[in-house]
């Protein structure tokens, strides 16, 4: 497969909205807004932990990312041109797949959130989570009198172990199709990926942390798998067009 720098955009492109997707799952922020109340944190520091957990979220996906790219450089130099219609086919099966899972309604979400903490409700990556909080303390500062107070490097800790050990899987297609690129590709779809997947879980942790009421998220979880396979088709349809150009 021969390097056409025109495809690099539409790969960095369809990587931005892989991520953003994927980090607006409740699962990666939710859990933030009711530790940050449990626990009385101020939006800072919360925003500073989701941060940290979103970087260990963004270097288990980028590991995953390296050995793919190693497996398909070595791949590509065994088999030349094939490799590039062989990249663009397998794009347009994973596309598929995604579709499939859409047409299953498997993978959607849902969230609510209703007021300060009262309650919160959310099923993702087609299973299925219930959280009620009942907490009334203030955004900033102690919980109320007498609540027994987690340490917070135990709740830091497991918050971050959340994300860490569920590594973004929609993001390898994206590593996959920028195999060409050697590894200053996959230098560069790693920042798209920490950038746009930690702007996103801050974002809506930070609109949540701020009183947004009947926050609703379930438009976006509930189409992920059809737009990740549109995308990837659309990408595997590209690849293949400019692999028959060069």
């Amino acid at each position: 497969m021969v390097a056409q720098p025109e495809l690099l955009a539409p790969i960095a492109a369809t990587g931005v909205v892989v991520a953003f997707l994927h980090a607006a799952i409740p699962t990666h922020w939710l859990p933030f807004v009711l530790a940050a109340r449990g626990q009385g944190w101020s939006r800072a520091r919360t925003l500073g932990v989701v941060a940290l957990a979103g970087t260990g979220h963004v270097l288990l996906t980028a590991l995953l990312g390296a050995l793919l790219v190693f497996a398909g450089v070595e791949a590509g130099g065994t088999l030349g041109r094939t490799f590039g219609w062989l990249a663009g086919g397998a794009l347009i099966a994973v596309g598929a797949f995604y579709l499939w899972r859409q047409a299953r309604g498997a993978g959607h979400g849902h969230v609510h959130l209703f007021g300060r903490g009262d309650h919160g409700h959310q099923h993702g990556h087609g299973g299925h989570a219930h959280d009620a909080s009942h907490h009334h303390a203030p955004h900033h500062g102690a919980p109320r009198s007498g609540a027994r107070r987690r340490s917070d490097v135990a709740v830091i800790a497991g918050l971050f172990a959340l994300l860490t050990l569920s590594p973004c899987e929609g993001f390898l297609p994206v590593y996959g199709a920028g195999i060409v690129f050697g590894w200053a590709g996959f230098v560069l779809l790693s920042c798209v990926l920490a950038v746009a997947t930690v702007a996103a879980m801050g974002l809506f942790t930070w609109l949540t942390l701020t009183g947004l009421e009947g926050f609703d998220l379930s438009r976006i979880a509930r189409w992920e798998a059809g737009v990740y396979g549109v995308l990837f088709i659309g990408l595997g349809l590209l690849v293949l067009v400019n692999e028959g150009w060069s």
